[in-house]
């Protein structure tokens, strides 16, 4: 029922997915991607039949670049987006968004990301908590689930979901581990939007780094302890008194470690790193911490 589509993140294999759903009334895509691996999102399209231009509804989770930044592309070809509200504004006029992005990756901006241009607000289809889109013979639920991002959404259909990065970051036999950038982490509602989806008894969650999970319950029991300890680190850090210069390479030599620890090659850890590098959750918890003391 679900196509996975790899989009060769940097090169590398099952790092950012696509997923592909076959309807009555044509393919629908949940991600995008970034721009810059929209060639790969077009032959993996074309491997299942379809072109760009086919695909004529899009739903995103959030709209970090790595999940929505080829979506204004598939709107070109005619694509609806179907997104959080607080998220549509930036669809529509990405510059602040794009701005704040090229302040982070400097010179490595284009070469990750690619580029992200405005989606006409009339393509911009924004939704509620639990409302339902039909497509054809498919029914979609909008699950508003903030924590990594306060415009989070994790889509329903049936007995799958779609989960962005709520349910954080798995690659291969790896572990899961939690995504933590900047701007509003809430390890509080996080946790909440986790007992939300372990509610729905989902039989099972596409991530979008990367890929299907089944085994629902043992997943986000480890993810909220990595959720846990990854805060605590952080926190920990921040009251001896450390700049965010000096913790950044202790807690990737951490994360890393941990990865070694569970039986992840240099390779693995390379995609892990490209999928959730250390340094934004680093940025992240910092900002959840003094948002929190604040």
């Amino acid at each position: 029922m679900v196509k996975i589509l790899d989009l060769h993140f940097q090169d590398l294999e099952g790092t950012i997915a696509s997923f592909l759903v076959e309807t009555s009334e044509g393919p629908v895509l949940f991600e995008t991607g970034p721009h810059s691996t929209f060639p790969h999102l077009e032959e993996g399209l074309k491997q299942h039949g379809y072109r760009v231009r086919d695909v004529k509804h899009v739903f995103l989770t959030h709209i970090h670049l790595d999940h929505a930044g080829a979506a204004w592309a598939m709107a070109r070809e005619g694509a609806a987006i179907y997104l959080h509200p607080f998220g549509a504004k930036h669809m529509a006029d990405p510059g602040k968004l794009m701005s704040s992005a090229r302040r982070i990756y400097r010179d490595d901006m284009d070469r990750l990301w690619g580029d992200m241009q405005s989606i006409p607000e009339a393509q911009l289809r924004t939704v509620a908590h639990r409302e339902s889109i039909t497509v054809g013979d498919h029914t979609f639920v909008s699950w508003h689930t903030p924590g990594h991002a306060v415009h989070h959404i994790a889509w329903q259909l049936d007995g799958v979901i779609f989960t962005g990065d709520v349910a954080g970051v798995k690659l291969g036999n790896g572990p899961v581990a939690p995504p933590c950038p900047p701007p509003d982490i809430n390890i509080e509602d996080w946790i909440e939007s986790i007992k939300l989806i372990k509610s729905l008894n989902p039989e099972a969650l596409y991530l979008t780094h990367f890929g299907k999970v089944d085994n629902i319950v043992d997943h986000f029991d480890d993810l909220t302890q990595g959720l846990e300890d990854w805060a605590n680190w952080i926190r920990e850090h921040l009251e001896r008194g450390e700049t965010a210069e000096e913790m950044t390479p202790k807690f990737q030599t951490w994360a890393e470690n941990q990865l070694a620890d569970y039986g992840v090659d240099d390779l693995g850890i390379a995609r892990y790193n490209a999928a959730n590098p250390p340094w934004m959750s680093v940025a992240g918890l910092i900002r959840y911490w003094k948002k929190r003391n604040e």
